[in-house]
């Protein structure tokens, strides 16, 4: 009985823990994206001189299972741009963003983690960059 007292106490501890790592671990997938998708848009600025149109403002669900990539027609002129991933699935509540002067911005609605950040990217529970 005390065995098994142990283990659900380790187990209660160990899961939530494990959990907050799992989520860690995608996050990442969002931001190399996010710099890789901007780096895409300001090459095509430069020939272009807009960031309208761009390939890298296509909306794009198929490049990340946990992220959905995109411009918001909002926020893009031919000399401005935001460009947002926004978590699904298991990282539904996680919005990243970064503009044309590589401005990074966090909306997190997830349960327990900081809920938002308008100078960078959250990437830990506690809210820091």
């Amino acid at each position: 009985m005390v065995v098994v007292a142990i283990i659900g106490i380790i187990a209660a501890i160990a899961l939530p823990s494990y959990s907050d790592y799992v989520i860690r671990g995608k996050i990442p997938d969002a931001t190399s994206n996010l710099a890789a998708k901007r780096v895409q848009l300001e090459q095509f600025f430069q020939d272009n001189r807009t960031y309208v149109d761009a390939p890298a403002c296509v909306a794009d669900s198929t490049s990340s299972r946990y992220f959905d990539f995109s411009c918001p027609a909002a926020n893009l002129s031919a000399t401005t741009f935001t460009l947002q991933a926004a978590g699904k699935g298991a990282m539904a509540g996680f919005v990243y963003t970064i503009d044309q002067a590589a401005a990074k911005a966090s909306t997190i609605t997830a349960s327990g983690w900081a809920s938002t950040s308008t100078a960078c990217w959250i990437t830990n529970k506690g809210g820091s960059c």
